[in-house]
């Protein structure tokens, strides 16, 4: 079983706070960074969310 694999039964059922966690860090890098590597940051938030997995949709009514 690989790390990734492991990584992933861990937040099996936590896929939306894992999203929030990786959307965290990657506006603190922006912050840090002065968004000088935006880009790059948000192709790796998107990377990991994919790794991750998607959330359910919740019902907005």
């Amino acid at each position: 079983m690989s790390v990734l694999d492991k990584i992933k039964g861990a937040l099996k059922g936590h896929e939306a706070q894992a999203n929030q966690a990786v959307d965290k860090a990657g506006d603190m890098i922006d912050q840090k960074t002065g968004n000088k590597f935006q880009s790059q940051v948000d192709m790796v938030q998107d990377q990991a969310k994919k790794q991750i997995g998607e959330t359910p949709p919740t019902d907005g009514s």
